[in-house]
């Protein structure tokens, strides 16, 4: 079988003609154009220069309180009332702290910084909570992401405060606490609805201030305590500005509104970071404090020990529990209904050096007896360089009231 081999010179490589050169690269041309209006037809935009995201981690910046508490609370105020209570909160130290108003005028005099408030709608609700609502249901996002810039994500829990009278906080509250929860969820704080992670404080109007706004709150806690119930808001604290003016009769207008949010907030306050301190007593740690917080509505009482004598006696201790669920500046609720509870005992060396644990026992049972059977009752003693000894207390898992407003 013969087969014919290609010589040599079929194999080598002609020069290439400078003509035919000329012609590719005009074709290559020609095609690169086709391509870019083939893209600009397909899109119908010239494509810009896209910059790509740097490859470095980006670093958040982490707000921190100006205490060492048991709980990361974040704080939100709604309406001018409930502004003024996260106000509070921010002079007591925490820093996780955001207002929200429809107008500016009720904005302006709160003491927290600018970039802390958010100004939606402009022009106020005029005490209509309707109007109020469907403000904060169109604003939705814009407070969701007004709330993720102020907190980050460094939280455990979130407290939204409301003024129950005025438009703003009657209408906006609720639709506040909702997106609080999807807050948590977007920081992973909570992983169902269920787990309730958002409570509220709120604060209800004195009769002297009409029957429009007496609605307005009745609605409103109507709304919160129906969501207690479902277990999606803990704690509900409830403030009663009426049941205020009978324990302060004497206080003067600029100071009344001072003294119902700093016992509230200062109550809410102690709690909180003494379940953060070791006691050489006996502590309340977070998981004491925990059971309380979810629980749904609560109650917070603080009384002095006023001993006849130089010992502290048994009958001293109880008399100062049950003065202590009596003289408490919330809503007219039955304690006794309550299901979990934190008695903190709080005195100066010397006091608690003098006092006989028996007498100490004894107010301790003296509160688990006033709760009833199946109740839970936390215990905690702390000393304190300031004289004197004080009882204080913290009720949780009370009944609903059936009669906020007579």
């Amino acid at each position: 079988l013969l087969i014919k081999m290609p010589t040599l010179n079929q194999y080598k490589m002609e020069e290439p003609d400078q003509n035919q050169t000329e012609v590719t690269e005009n074709q290559e041309e020609i095609q690169g154009d086709l391509v870019e209006e083939s893209l600009e037809d397909d899109l119908g935009v010239d494509i810009p220069d896209i910059p790509l995201p740097s490859s470095e981690e980006f670093e958040e910046t982490l707000v921190e309180d100006e205490f060492q508490g048991a709980y990361k609370f974040a704080v939100v105020g709604v309406g001018q009332g409930g502004s003024r209570l996260a106000e509070t909160f921010w002079k007591l130290g925490y820093r996780r702290v955001a207002v929200i108003n429809t107008a500016a005028q009720d904005l302006k005099p709160i003491s927290v910084p600018e970039a802390n408030k958010l100004l939606i709608g402009g022009s106020g609700a005029g005490k209509d909570r309707k109007v109020a609502n469907g403000i904060f249901e169109e604003h939705r996002e814009d407070i969701l992401d007004f709330l993720k810039k102020v907190f980050t994500s460094n939280i455990d829990r979130v407290l939204v405060c409301i003024g129950a009278g005025g438009g703003t906080g009657a209408g906006g509250g609720p639709v506040v606490v909702d997106i609080c929860h999807d807050l948590c969820e977007t920081f992973g704080v909570e992983k169902e609805r269920k787990d309730a992670r958002v409570g509220a404080v709120l604060a209800l109007p004195s009769k002297s201030e009409g029957s429009r706004v007496k609605n307005n709150a009745k609605e409103t806690a109507e709304a919160l305590i129906e969501y207690s119930m479902d277990n999606t808001l803990s704690p509900l604290i409830i403030l009663d500005n009426e049941r205020i003016k009978h324990l302060y009769p004497k206080l003067s207008v600029n100071k009344f509104w001072t003294t119902a949010n700093t016992s509230i907030c200062s109550l809410f306050h102690l709690f909180n970071k003494i379940a953060a301190q070791d006691s050489e007593y006996t502590a309340f740690d977070k998981a004491d404090l925990d059971t309380v917080m979810s629980s749904g509505i609560i109650s917070f009482g603080a009384v002095p020990v006023r001993p006849k004598g130089d010992i502290i006696e048994e009958t001293d201790i109880s008399h100062a529990v049950r003065d202590n669920l009596k003289k408490n500046i919330l809503a007219n609720i039955d304690v006794a209904t309550g299901k979990f509870a934190a008695c903190v005992v709080i005195g100066d060396r010397d006091t608690l050096d003098n006092t006989p644990q028996e007498s100490l026992e004894h107010g301790f049972e003296q509160l688990t007896r006033l709760l009833g059977d199946g109740s839970t009752v936390h215990r905690g003693i702390y000393h304190t360089a300031k004289k004197g000894l004080v009882v204080y207390t913290i009720i949780g898992g009370i009944e609903a009231p059936e009669q906020l407003f007579s």
